[in-house]
C-alpha cells in the first residue's frame, strides 16, 4: 500500500498535480487506500498487489520478465548481493539529511537493496520505482515502510521538485536530469555499478554480456554538470556457486534476454562445482550542484 508519507511526494504523471486518495489513511505511518487522484481529476488505481501505475498509459519497456525476477529472488534471497545492500545501507546513514528521511530506489527491482537501506534508517520511508510489474510485486511487499510505483526511469519521475533526500540507483538505467530535480539540495545520490571484471571467470566459459570498460566514464558523463563527486569506493566479494547458482545468475540479468538454455546447459557442465566468480562493484556517491 502507498504509505501516507509517500504520498504527499507523489505527483500526477499527466498534470504534475498532487495525488491525494479518498479513503482512509491520511495520518502518519497509516497505508493510503483507494485510486490516487489528483485535483484535475486524473486517477491512478492500484493494483492488488499494493503497487500504482504511475506510467499514464503510456508505452514503456515491459522491463524484467517474470522469470528473471523470480531468479533475482532467488539469487538474492540466497544473500550473495548482501554485500551490496550493506554498502549502500552504511553510505546511506552518512549522506541522508536530518530531515529528509524520504528514500527513493530508481530501478528498484525486488527492492531488496532499499529494504536494507530502510533497515539502516529507522526514521525514514522510501520509495520503489521500476517499469517491470513482475518486481513491483515484489518491491510493494519488500518493507514495512516501503511503496512502490510503475514508473519509467528515462520519463519525468511521479514525484515531487526537491522531495527526496537519498536517490539510489543500482544497475539501473540513469537520468541525470530527473534525478536533480527530484533531489534535495542537501540529498545525495547513490549509484551503484558493475566494475570491469565483475564476474570476469564466468563471462568467457558461459558467453556471457561484457561489461563496458568505459562504463564509469559514461556514468560520470551523464551526471556531469548537475552533480559533484563528493566519494567513490570499489568492492569484491569471491562467490563460491553451485551450478544451479550460475543458472540463476545468469536468469536474473542482461544475459538472460541472449543466452541459450541448451548451449548453457552444456557449458555449465564442463564447470567444476562449486563455481568461482567474483562480484565487482563500484558505488559512487554524488552530490547536487
Amino acid at each position: 500500500m502507498v504509505r501516507a508519507e509517500v504520498l504527499r511526494h507523489l505527483r500526477c504523471p499527466v498534470c504534475a498535480g498532487p495525488l491525494t486518495t479518498p479513503g482512509p489513511g491520511a495520518g502518519p505511518s497509516v497505508p493510503a487506500a483507494g485510486p490516487l487522484r489528483c485535483p484535475r481529476g486524473h486517477s491512478f488505481d492500484r493494483a492488488r498487489q499494493g503497487y500504482a501505475d504511475l506510467t499514464a498509459g503510456r508505452a514503456v519497456p515491459p522491463g524484467d520478465s517474470a522469470e528473471m525476477v523470480a531468479a533475482r529472488t532467488e539469487f538474492l534471497d540466497a544473500g550473495h548481493y548482501d554485500f551490496i545492500s550493506a554498502v549502500l545501507a552504511r553510505a546511506a546513514t552518512v549522506m541522508i539529511p536530518p530531515t529528509g528521511a524520504f528514500v527513493v530506489d530508481t530501478g528498484a527491482g525486488t527492492g531488496r537493496h532499499l529494504a536494507a537501506v530502510l533497515d539502516a534508517l529507522p526514521a525514514a520511508v522510501g520509495l520503489a520505482v521500476d517499469v517491470a510489474k513482475p518486481a513491483l510485486r515484489r518491491a510493494a511487499r519488500s518493507h514495512p515502510r516501503a511503496s512502490a510505483v510503475r514508473g519509467d526511469t528515462w520519463a519525468r519521475l511521479p514525484l515531487a521538485d526537491a522531495s527526496a533526500g537519498l536517490v539510489l540507483n543500482v544497475f539501473a538505467p540513469r537520468n541525470g536530469p530527473e534525478f536533480h530535480r527530484v533531489l534535495r539540495p542537501d540529498g545525495a545520490l547513490l549509484v551503484v555499478t558493475p566494475a570491469a571484471d565483475h564476474l570476469g571467470e564466468l563471462v568467457g566459459p558461459l558467453e556471457l554480456l561484457r561489461v563496458d570498460p568505459a562504463k564509469a566514464a559514461r556514468v560520470a558523463d551523464s551526471l556531469a554538470g548537475r552533480f559533484e563527486l563528493a566519494s567513490f569506493g570499489a568492492y569484491r566479494r569471491r562467490l563460491a556457486l553451485s551450478r544451479a547458482e550460475v543458472r540463476t545468475l545468469v536468469g536474473m540479468g542482461p544475459s538472460a534476454w541472449h543466452a541459450d538454455p541448451d548451449r548453457l546447459s552444456d557449458r555449465l557442465a564442463g564447470l567444476p562445482e562449486p563455481v568461482v566468480a567474483t562480484a565487482s562493484i563500484r558505488l559512487a556517491v554524488y552530490r547536487p550542484r
